[in-house]
């Protein structure tokens, strides 16, 4: 059984830095990433990263984020600097495999003015 579980959201000032985790189980992933969604808008992705690749990123947090992964360990990690409000919303882990894209149930991030 496949679980994604993210942790490392919480409430940080602007120019504040938070740093969220996941933990994939169940099946070895191609690619794995983030997504975020805010309140009333469409879930969009904030970065992706292929087994051994650099990351991608949405042009929204290119310099201020980084995303990495584990692969010993199955973990993805997004290291956020800079914050700003817009930031603020629920930021989901999704990994791909042959078979389909899975989801983590979500952690809150709330970056305050």
């Amino acid at each position: 059984q496949v679980q994604l579980v993210e942790s490392g959201g919480g409430l940080v000032q602007a120019g504040g830095s938070l740093r969220l985790s996941c933990a994939a189980s169940g099946s070895v992933f191609n690619a794995m990433g983030w997504h975020r969604q805010a309140p009333g808008k469409q879930r969009e992705l904030v970065a992706v990263i292929t087994s051994g690749a650099n990351g991608n990123y949405a042009d929204s947090v290119k310099g201020r984020f980084t995303i990495s992964r584990d692969n010993a360990k199955n973990m993805v990690y997004l290291q956020m600097n800079s914050l700003r409000p817009e930031d603020t919303g629920v930021y989901y882990c999704n990994a791909l495999n042959l078979q389909r894209q899975y989801w983590g149930q979500g952690t809150q991030v709330t970056v305050s003015s």
